[in-house]
Formats: C-alpha cells, structure tokens, sequence
C-alpha cells in the first residue's frame, strides 16, 4: 500500500509539527512478517524495505519485515518512536526526466535489540511466516569471530548471531531461510554461509544441525546498486513543511537501483521483486554484473577523481555538465571499458547511459575527494583490469584508464607544486614518497625512474607492471604531459 501523506496550510504552520506516527497516516493493514533483516540503516531501509513495499502496492508479497538492530550502539529506538514507520525520498534523474517523489514505508512490522532482550530476538526463529534474511552489517561485518559463543546475549558478530537464530531454529524443527546479504564485498553469500560453519565448528554444534545449515537454507550471493546520501539534514525542515510531519528518518536516495542475486530461479517466485517491476536480476553467475557495475560506475569514478580534480573540477556532476570531461567520461565507457566486458554491447550501452545519467544528478552533491579515498587500491581493483584486458586484447593501453595511471603517480609523488592532496594509509604514502625523492636524487631521467619503481613495485598492483612492454613509457608521457600542459590540456590531447 502506498501512503501519501497530506495537511492543512494550518496543521503546517503549526509551531511543532507532528511526528510521523501511526496517528498521522490512513489506516495500516497488518502484515504477517515474512522477513528478518539485520540493520536498520538507510540503505537497507531505502534499498530493500521500499522493494518489499513495491510488492506490496501491487499485491505480490503482503508480507513485513522485523529489523534486528546488528550493533549495539544502533537505533531501532527512534524506528520504534515513529511506529516504525519512515518516509523514502526519491530524487534524481530517471529516463531522463527529474524525479522528486515520497512515500511513507509501512512495512516494517517490529524491531529486536538483541542487546536489550536476546531472547525476543531468538524468538523470531518461532515464526513459520518468516521465509526470508537479509544484511547490511558493512563489509566488515561479514567475519568469523572467535570470541563468539552460543551463550553469549548476544554474540559479538553478525555470523555468529546469525548462527544462534539458525541453531534455535533448527531445534524447534522448522524450515530453514533464504538468506540474502548485501554487504559490498565479493561472493557475500559463500562468505556467509562459511563463517556461520566456522561458528557451527566452534561450537561443536553437531552433525545434524550442520547438514540442515547447507540443506535447508539458502545464501545468496548478491549485488546491490543505489546511491542513498541518508537524511536530508539541510531541508529537514523544508520537507516537513512539504509532508505535512516531521520525520527524523527520512531516508533519501536516488531513483535507480540495481539489485543481482545469484541463485536458482525459484527466487522470483518467492521473492517477485521483477515481476513488480523492479531491476531485479536472479542469475547463475552474477559475475559479469559485477563487472558491470566496477567497471562502468566505479571506474569512471576513480578515474574522473584522479584526473578532473588535478583541473580544478569538484564534484561528478560537474565533470558531467563539463563539456570536455563529459566527452572524455564517454569515451572511457564506450572506447576502453566495453569492449573488454563480457556481457551484450546493447546491455552495456543501456547501463552506460544510466550512469551518465545518474551522474549528472543535480540532486546529489558527490564531491570527488571523497571518491579518491585510498585511490590506489580502487585502482587496482576497478582499472587495472581494464589496463590489462584491453592490452591482451588489442595490444595497445587504452589511453585514458593509462591517463588516470598516471594522474595518480603525480598526485601521489608529494612534488610540491601538486596542489591536489592524497588521502591513502601511510605505508602507501611512504611508498610513493621515497620512490620519488629517490628518482630526484640519484635519476638521470626522474619522471622515467620513479615510473618504473612505482609500476614494479608488486606490493602496490599485485604484480610488476613494468613487465607489460610500453607501459613505463605511456605513463611517463602521460605524467609530463599532467605537469606541463595540466589536465584540461591533456585530456585534449586524446579528443
């Protein structure tokens, strides 16, 4: 059910304005729970709790999901303040038209600090209704934790809490879940699933629970896709004047979402997330979604933060509306970073464009400082794959992931007249640093020889880049040309 919220210009202009509560909206039908989730922040609670509610708006799930508070310093306190309910605001560009829209999401149906009462939170695994599990514990949540113990109230992971609810579960003889996490790492599902067996082990739970684990429950490896910046604290009070109510937990985010779960097909039965219209993916390999979604978002990111800022530029959608970086951005994506994807180019096409248009959201304000954060492991992971593809496959370095190449060793070399300041660990820093004092003083060729110790050095890339014949050579051309021309120049160069 959709829930759109109205109020007099007189209960608006009223000196306090209303909380969000159950007094407030039209009436709520009940729902049964058919879901636990574990983390009531705002990407959850705008990612998966308003696709349940889309379902829900068009009678295809009439299910509730109860939020378990993951870490002790949460706050399910203030969800259970407002009835547990909260309004999604959704702004951004979608099909190429301004998007401002809000609901108010019914669908949370309860919240458990296993911290306050450990036992409410192991009742959950009494409810037959519950079919579902999902998370968002960040991406270090996902971690076996030797300290974990079964009668601990509660454990100090999120696995081995995880591994309890499961154990009570499987003690009163009932079904197992369909387990979805979403944290932001790599095969999440098997990580899951391998430290709740890790617990098991460390318990010494027996055999029969351990074969119930890997026959009556499912995990999910999934990918996840929304920009959520969270509360809107700049308009807080704009948007009550709006909605007619003050809610302390607004959640905003942007229209697109992208959600790829690698299981059977059966899921979309159980879970008609597509079927509601939703960009749902239930697939066999999730990985050429993942690389979808590295090297086509990701990687521009890191690219446009390495090299635009070197120009002056702030933020994405500046780089977007920048007639010379837009076109530069393009050229990446369509030139270097497609054709080494393996996926349908029409796919990627249509993704392509959706990242450009998400881009150029005049609602969010992505600044890229902070999308170079710790440039040189994002990097490694969302470029050097195109570096390396695409010279096995063409033979030659695709010239603007190169550039970015070379924008960071610049950025990083600590030369004085870089006015652009790296944020990464001190031991990278440290790295980059005597590499280059060390080509200033004893170098015949300074750029040439603190290339080649920073493409060498394995512990950086992973591997010895000087080994791939021309590269020292590109990105010390690529590096001079940064330091006299500038970037703007520079990227010219490749129009």
């Amino acid at each position: 059910m959709q829930v759109t919220v109205t109020a007099t210009s007189t209960e608006r202009n009223t000196k306090t304005m209303q909380r969000l509560s159950k007094s407030v909206v039209p009436a709520i039908a009940e729902l049964p729970t058919k879901a636990i989730q574990f983390g009531e922040g705002n990407f959850l609670r705008a990612f998966v709790d308003w696709q349940l509610q889309q379902m829900n708006n068009q009678g295809l799930f009439n299910g509730g999901v109860k939020i378990v508070q993951p870490i002790e310093g949460g706050r399910v306190a203030s969800l259970e303040e407002q009835d547990n309910l909260y309004t999604v605001l959704l702004e951004g560009l979608q099909d190429g038209k301004d998007v401002q829209s809000h609901e108010v999401i019914t669908v949370v149906t309860g919240t458990v600090n296993p911290y306050v009462d450990n036992q409410k939170y192991l009742d959950l695994a009494n409810d037959d209704n519950i079919e579902f599990i999902f998370s968002n514990t960040t991406e270090a949540g996902i971690a076996f934790d030797d300290r974990d113990r079964l009668d601990d109230k509660p454990q100090h992971s999120f696995p081995g809490k995880l591994t309890a609810l499961l154990f009570e579960r499987f003690s009163l003889g009932k079904k197992g879940f369909q387990i979805i996490p979403c944290e932001l790492i790599e095969h999440n599902g098997d990580k899951l699933k391998e430290s709740v067996l890790a617990t098991a082990a460390l318990w010494e739970l027996d055999a029969a629970f351990v074969q119930w684990v890997n026959t009556d429950n499912t995990f999910y490896s999934s990918l996840v896709d929304r920009i959520v910046p969270g509360y809107p604290a700049d308009r807080a009070a704009e948007l009550a004047e709006e909605f007619g109510y003050d809610d302390q937990s607004i959640v905003k985010a942007e229209p697109f979402l992208l959600w790829v779960i690698e299981g059977p097909q059966s899921l979309t039965e159980s879970l008609p997330l597509a079927k509601a219209g939703l960009n749902v993916t239930v697939t066999d390999d999730m990985t050429p979604y993942r690389e979808r979604k590295v090297f086509l978002l990701n990687a521009p990111h890191t690219t446009m933060a390495s090299i635009a800022r070197l120009a002056g530029v702030e933020t994405v959608r500046d780089v977007m509306i920048d007639p010379e970086f837009s076109q530069f951005v393009n050229a990446e994506m369509y030139e270097e970073i497609i054709p080494v994807i393996d996926l349908p180019h029409d796919e990627l096409a249509a993704y392509a464009e959706s990242v450009k248009e998400r881009f150029e959201n005049r609602f969010m304000h992505h600044e890229l400082a902070s999308i170079a954060l710790n440039s040189i492991s994002k990097y490694k992971s969302r470029l050097l794959p195109i570096l390396v593809n695409f010279h096995e496959k063409v033979g030659t370095f695709p010239p603007r992931v190169t550039l970015a190449l070379s924008a960071l060793l610049l950025t990083y070399s600590g030369d004085a007249n870089v006015t652009v300041v790296p944020v990464d660990s001190d031991e990278v820093l440290a790295t980059f640093h005597a590499a280059y004092t060390t080509a200033t003083t004893t170098g015949s060729n300074v750029t040439a020889d603190y290339v080649e110790a920073i493409l060498g050095d394995d512990s950086l890339w992973g591997r010895d880049l000087t080994e791939l014949p021309g590269l020292v050579a590109e990105v010390t051309t690529g590096l001079d040309n940064l330091r006299t021309l500038g970037a703007r120049a520079t990227i010219a160069l490749l129009a």
